[in-house]
């Protein structure tokens, strides 16, 4: 019967083609932001005195004076119902890794009136319920007030279905107590200590015009799309996002076609009406792509402040995901869907900028004659140093596990890659010899002289990399395609904060020197510290590894082993020097990490155990069947049949293998349940228990998969899953 329902998913396949966009739907110019109550619905339709005071809210962090609430919120009202709105929601970021929204309508009652209200009072403040989101232990199921509190310098915007419209705000998420909840709130607080020590350190170097600095990002999200028809006949997939069973097939990324190649027409039109909604949404959406892997792409926006631009990768994940029902697809936002090939990571290019337009992590010509660059730039390698542990708790969950160090992404260890020219600037600073790493703008030739000369970029790349200068910003490339991306960069901009805070101390004790001598010296001392951090070599290889002990760099190799670090001493003081996370946040985040890795195992456990013991072993019992049946057969003819006999054999030991590796797992997986202690040890157990267990039962399966009759086997397989679209 499953076997008949993988053939009439791959026949329905096979009709499947492209969904036509609405001839109505507008161009890029006129729908770019037609959903978001942005600058040009703010102008028209608040007074010019209360515009102007959002606009600095949102623009130069300044606070918003209660008594605007009503009339922004009443502007908002106007505009969303004539987008088709009949509900607001506040739009949240709990710890759960997606979003929360709550919908209420419009709708009031009056002297038996209909009215259509929203208040300030309703902007400014919801109430979900706290205790049914994950808090670590900040709250008890009994104490269930919770507050979300309206970020206006993200916009709001209205999401559209095909049975009407809301209009969503962007909210922070607390507790009754005032603790934060949810990610957001973190990443707004790390924000503004960022560009109060920035703006400290700039007035001291002489740039006294800046008025504001504020942290960009912009995210590049990799996804895998796997036909909806397929993935209905995976219990793996839909439960945990991964398969957990699939023998290598016989094509996989081996002749690298796949990589920028020509992008099939089913998947082109679901990437263009990706792209047409987050357009909507104002999100600036630019590239589209094959990435590596088979049935893998990318797409990535222009950079911008980094809360909004936290919001709008939300929105992209959430947009992937649904535009694919549309289509036919499932969206697979694993960092692992498929064993064997690569996984998924979200590369968050993050750098600084002023409210004059400068970037403060822009080289220029002449890098090394470039006081304020060289000494942001000092900041964030002081910064990865000191807290490699932190950004790698920052990327640590069980989906990431499977990813770390393979092919594709970079290692757990936590290194810098500047490139030539930069290295170069570096190695010159800490010598104390003159090198401006001055950009030669060469040019390479193509020998054709058809073609132009092309300038030759001051550096290369290097994708093994964690954490990668890349011309004027750092790409964080560890992080996992399907967490929020907050956390990263809460975690980014506070410890660059604390960087920056510390130059701006020392440059405040130099006395009666120079400031060219002063911040020479600096720089010179913290690099010379801190330059084991820097590595632009091969991070696959085993001496790297080898080396990057031999330099006391952190090497946490999995999620259990580095979310423990988050509540180390260092780290608490950190967090509550500059406000971003009290003693008890870290600790509830330090919980909730523990928790959400126990339970992703379980749930994977539970589900391999499920699959092997009510679809795997039926099909190579029905398999053994019919070999056993066909030997006697043959047998009783008179004839011998060595050949057969060895692969009824084989059989035979390969069902008592998975049979063996059933009972393992569900034993580890009953002890780990049963764990009654710290939820570290937990965590512990499961990492060093349940999971190899979980790895041998599926080594019997796909083991098994490539003996059983095709038409036996119940799981679409991944020549399938992969390559059927």
């Amino acid at each position: 019967m499953t076997s008949a329902a993988r053939v009439s998913a791959i026949q329905a396949i096979a009709q499947k083609s492209p969904v036509s966009a609405s001839a109505h739907e507008p161009g890029l110019p006129e729908s770019f932001g037609s959903n978001v109550f942005g600058l040009q619905q703010m102008r028209s339709r608040l007074p010019e005195a209360a515009y102007r005071a959002l606009l600095s809210c949102m623009h130069r962090g300044q606070g918003l004076e209660p008594a605007l609430a009503d009339q922004v919120a009443n502007a908002m009202k106007e505009w969303a119902l004539e987008r088709g709105a009949t509900h607001f929601t506040h739009w949240f970021q709990p710890m759960t890794g997606s979003t929360a929204e709550k919908h209420d309508s419009f709708l009031n009652i009056e002297n038996g009136e209909l009215l259509l209200e929203f208040s300030g009072k309703a902007l400014v403040k919801g109430e979900p319920d706290a205790s049914s989101f994950p808090s670590g232990g900040l709250r008890a199921t009994f104490e269930a007030r919770g507050y979300t509190a309206w970020d206006p310098t993200s916009p709001a915007f209205i999401r559209e279905t095909t049975n009407g419209a809301t209009l969503c705000i962007p909210t922070a998420f607390c507790s009754w107590t005032g603790e934060a909840l949810d990610e957001k709130t973190p990443l707004l607080r790390s924000a503004e200590v960022l560009n109060r020590e920035a703006l400290r350190l700039l007035h001291m170097l002489g740039e006294k015009q800046v008025g504001f600095v504020y942290p960009t990002l912009g995210c590049e999200q990799e996804y895998f799309l796997v036909d909806r028809d397929l993935y209905m006949l995976r219990p793996d997939l839909i439960a945990t996002g991964r398969t957990l069973f699939g023998a290598k097939p016989p094509k996989g990324q081996e002749l690298e076609d796949h990589y920028f190649g020509s992008i099939s027409p089913r998947v082109l039109a679901y990437m263009q009406d990706v792209e047409r909604e987050l357009w909507k949404l104002g999100v600036p959406v630019k590239t589209r792509h094959n990435e590596v892997a088979p049935s893998q792409y990318e797409l990535a926006p222009i950079f911008e402040r980094s809360t909004v631009a936290a919001d709008h990768n939300m929105l992209c994940m959430e947009i992937l995901k649904s535009v694919a029902l549309q289509h036919g697809f499932q969206c697979l936002l694993h960092e692992k869907p498929y064993a064997g090939i690569n996984g998924s990571g979200k590369h968050n290019n993050w750098s600084m900028a002023t409210d004059t337009g400068e970037n403060l992590l822009d080289p220029g010509n002449t890098p090394g004659e470039n006081m304020r660059f060289v000494v942001f730039l000092t900041a964030v390698i002081r910064a990865v140093d000191l807290h490699a542990d932190l950004l790698r708790v920052a990327i640590a969950h069980a989906g990431n596990d499977h990813r770390l160090g393979a092919n594709e992404a970079p290692p757990a260890i936590l290194s810098i890659y500047l490139g030539e020219q930069l290295t170069e600037v570096v190695d010159s600073l800490i010598a104390g010899t003159k090198g401006s790493g001055a950009n030669k703008k060469d040019h390479m030739r193509l020998g054709v002289s058809a073609l132009p000369q092309l300038p030759r970029d001051a550096t290369d790349r290097n994708r093994t990399s964690p954490f990668a200068f890349t011309g004027n910003k750092f790409e964080f490339r560890a992080v996992g395609s399907s967490q929020a991306t907050a956390r990263p960069n809460t975690v980014l901009n506070t410890i660059v904060a604390d960087s920056i805070a510390w130059i701006a101390d020392q440059l405040g004790k130099r006395g009666e020197r120079s400031l060219e001598s002063a911040v020479t010296e600096l720089v010179q001392s913290a690099l010379k510290q801190h330059s084991r951090v820097l590595f632009n070599g091969n991070g696959y290889s085993a001496e790297w590894h080898a080396e990057a002990e031999r330099r006391g760099l952190p090497n946490f190799r999995s999620a259990v082993d580095a979310i423990g670090q988050l509540s180390a001493k260092k780290n608490l003081e950190l967090f509550e020097k500059y406000g971003v996370l009290t003693a008890k946040e870290v600790e509830s985040r330090t919980s909730i990490q523990f928790e959400a890795y126990c339970k992703a195992i379980a749930i994977e456990a539970q589900s391999a155990l499920s699959i092997a013991r009510t679809m795997v072993l039926p099909a190579a019992q029905k398999h053994q069947a019919v070999v056993a049946q066909s030997v006697a057969a043959v047998k009783a003819a008179g004839l011998a049949v060595p050949g057969q006999e060895k692969r009824l054999r084989s059989m035979t030991e390969r069902i008592e293998h998975l049979l063996t590796a059933i009972d393992e797992l569900a034993l580890a997986f009953e002890k780990t349940e049963a764990h009654h202690g710290a939820v570290r040890e937990h965590a512990l157990a499961f990492r060093h228990d349940v999971v190899p267990a979980v790895a041998r039962l599926r080594e019997s399966c796909d083991i098994l998969e490539t003996m059983v009759d095709d038409s036996l086997w119940p799981l679409p397989k991944y020549r399938e899953l992969l390559f059927l679209q």
